[in-house]
């Protein structure tokens, strides 16, 4: 039985559909020895051999679900960084995960909290595709006290270079002597959306932490631990994302 190729790298736990799009259209694919470009291509997986930067790839056999807690000074991709900076693979080692996982979308060097991990592509592109609106919280220390009316000119938005962002809900958590605590809540996934938001404001992140993704809850983790998620997080992700 034949499948999208996107369809077939995505099953093998390589990474997301739309990345595999990506690896495809950038020439990193292979199918029984020639590069392949085209994105509706398809192959049979008892027959055609499919090759990712050179590597052969097969379906993988079990489904794998982790959160874990990121650190602040890792950055959220596989693979060694040219520049010597921490990196998932590193991360992985120190923490004893050897599943063949990839994240479900970023967090920046300098944020924390919850990373989500799978082999599941599928699973990745419901949750990380735009369409889905799968929202994400974070708490957020800004720098200085925000005040009210501030705090409702956030509520109303801000538009950004890229992208007109409005959370989805944000709240005042504490604030301190020097600074403020938020909890917002986004489906947007542009990079660093939330540090050039509060920053349009005038107060710059201290310190980020991604609490949610869906239903799945940081509940309790500390940083660089890591626990499989629990199916009702996966479902009730799922069923937000608009896939039953």
């Amino acid at each position: 039985m034949e499948v999208r190729l996107n369809r077939f790298i995505a099953s093998s736990g390589c990474c997301s559909r739309r990345k595999a799009d990506q690896l495809i259209a950038e020439g990193k694919v292979k199918v029984n020895g020639q590069v392949v470009r085209e994105h509706g291509t398809k192959v049979n997986p008892d027959r055609d051999r499919v090759e990712v930067n050179g590597r052969l790839i097969k379906p993988a056999e079990k489904k794998v679900y982790i959160k874990m807690y990121k650190p602040a000074g890792y950055l959220t991709q596989l693979g060694r960084d040219r520049f010597g900076r921490k990196t998932l693979e590193e991360l992985f080692e120190e923490v004893g995960i050897k599943s063949p996982v990839f994240p479900v979308g970023r967090l920046d060097y300098n944020s924390e909290g919850l990373l989500v991990l799978t082999n599941d592509g599928e699973f990745a592109n419901a949750v990380m595709h735009p369409k889905r609106k799968v929202p994400k919280t974070y708490v957020v220390e800004v720098k200085g006290r925000v005040n009210l009316d501030t705090f409702n000119s956030m509520k109303k938005g801000r538009r950004l270079e890229d992208t007109f962002l409005k959370p989805d809900s944000i709240k005042i958590i504490k604030k301190k002597k020097n600074s403020t605590v938020l909890e917002i809540t986004i489906h947007s996934g542009q990079k660093r959306v939330i540090r050039r938001f509060t920053a349009s404001f005038g107060h710059p992140v201290l310190r980020l932490v991604r609490t949610a993704v869906g239903k799945i809850k940081l509940n309790g983790l500390k940083p660089k631990q890591w626990t499989e998620i629990p199916e009702y997080e996966i479902k009730g992700t799922l069923k937000m994302a608009g896939v039953r």
